[in-house]
């Protein structure tokens, strides 16, 4: 059997694993090592055989590690295996430390309890440049919560109760005054604070915004991995930012 290439979820956790062990490789024989094996042979990622036991096998998360580490800006010895991904994910780790920690410790509180085991996790993620951010784990159950029809709806009632009308936060899209009777009471929720920050906790009507689509994807969208998570009140900001320069450029 081939072994499919590592994803960016896995390589999170590595990571982990070697930027708590002060950016050293960890060997076969360390526990962490053995831990990671038995969590990425579990996480159904990949379509394979596990009766092969050379998947994700304590000497290749080992392996791995090594990777990671010879990539450190401070490492002096010879660079290993590993590729771009490896590098944005060590980048990753270096620009947002405790997001990126917080991170890993989802995915493995997730796969813990069993809250893996009826998500897709083998095939693309609907929003690829949200999972080159947050990784394909902590998006599918991103996109769960903010699926709930009924927390949706006590969004919405809780809206309409107040007087206020069902527009986008951001930019005051209405779905119903552009579509007419087809877009009458559609609009789209979104969870501010990410998985990685706040964990599968009870949410809260006020962790809830209505965004139209466009809005919707911007929050999720990130310019490099680099970028913190995007709220809708910083994304509002970013757009009468712009909105301010191009009336200064047509003035």
């Amino acid at each position: 059997m081939r072994i499919p290439p590592w994803t960016r979820d896995e390589l999170i956790l590595a990571c982990d694993l070697v930027a708590r062990n002060g950016w050293h490789e960890l060997r076969q024989t360390h526990e962490p090592v053995r831990q990671l094996s038995r969590i990425l042979r579990s996480l159904r990622l990949h379509d394979v055989d596990l009766a092969d036991e050379t998947f994700r096998s304590v000497n290749s998360v080992s392996r791995k590690t090594a990777d990671l580490a010879s990539r450190h800006r401070d490492y002096t010895g010879k660079q290993t295996r590993g590729g771009k991904l490896e590098q944005e994910v060590l980048d990753a780790f270096l620009a947002r430390p405790d997001e990126m920690h917080a991170t890993a410790e989802r995915i493995r509180e997730a796969a813990a309890a069993g809250q893996l085991d009826a998500l897709d996790l083998q095939h693309d993620a609907l929003d690829d440049e949200a999972a080159v951010r947050e990784g394909r784990i902590l998006l599918r159950l991103h996109q769960r919560r903010e699926r709930d029809a009924r927390l949706r709806q006590r969004k919405i009632n809780t809206v309409l109760a107040a007087g206020r009308p069902l527009e986008c936060e951001v930019c005051a899209f209405h779905f119903g005054r552009t579509y007419g009777p087809l877009g009458k009471g559609y609009i789209e929720v979104h969870h501010v604070t990410p998985l990685y920050a706040s964990g599968e906790t009870v949410t809260s009507l006020a962790d809830l915004a209505l965004l139209c689509s466009n809005c919707h994807r911007m929050c999720h969208r990130s310019g490099g991995t680099s970028e913190p998570w995007r709220t809708p009140a910083e994304l509002r900001e970013l757009m009468l930012g712009f909105d301010a320069v191009d009336s200064g450029t047509t003035s």
